[in-house]
């Protein structure tokens, strides 16, 4: 296969799969739903909290910058931190185990009426799971992010928008960075900050 097969085969299967996500209303329902519910609990000044693995952990900074800093337009900080911190993140997987490195934030950190943006590819990564159960212990609401129905996230978090994209993580990261982007446009809009 030449480069530019290999190019339009990869942006071919992008397209198909963003097509696909567009045709599904319950997804599409969800988003809406979980950016309310983000939009409600910013609005009566609690905060977003958002976590995951590699690719999805870079993701889970982006929204939260994206939050607290700037998406498109200039308005008012929203309060949005990512588990992210490698003190952090290395003191407890040295201590407890890397199990245990979003949840241990998240039972520091986390308020009842927060938001945990609970993001897995495959939506069986431990880690995230445990910060899963741990902010339900809280009383925060859990949004999850994944490419696999009937995983462990998309049964456990109170919205759970599963964007299933084929057999690799890059297209499913490839949709959830986009419905993260709708979810800022949308929790702009609802609070009327744009």
């Amino acid at each position: 296969m030449t480069s530019t097969e290999i190019i339009k085969n990869a942006l071919a299967d992008a397209r198909f799969h963003l097509d696909s996500l567009l045709g599904n209303e319950q997804v599409i329902a969800r988003i809406e739903n979980a950016a309310t519910l983000l939009a409600d609990s910013l609005r009566s000044g609690k905060k977003s909290v958002s976590c995951g693995n590699g690719g999805s952990m870079c993701d889970a900074i982006h929204f939260a910058e994206e939050l607290s800093g700037r998406y498109r337009n200039d308005r008012k900080a929203l309060a949005s931190i990512s588990i992210s911190d490698p003190a952090h993140i290395s003191c407890v997987a040295n201590d407890f185990g890397y199990d245990y490195v979003f949840s241990r934030f998240v039972e520091a950190h986390g308020k009842q009426g927060d938001c945990l943006i609970a993001i897995s590819t495959s939506g069986s990564s431990r880690n995230v799971i445990q910060a899963v159960h741990s902010a339900q212990e809280i009383g925060m609401t859990v949004i999850g992010l994944t490419g696999r129905s009937g995983s462990a996230l998309d049964t456990l978090a109170d919205v759970s928008i599963c964007t299933q994209a084929g057999q690799y993580a890059d297209r499913v990261q490839e949709l959830h960075i986009k419905v993260l982007h709708i979810m800022i446009e949308l929790v702009e809009s609802k609070l009327e900050l744009a």
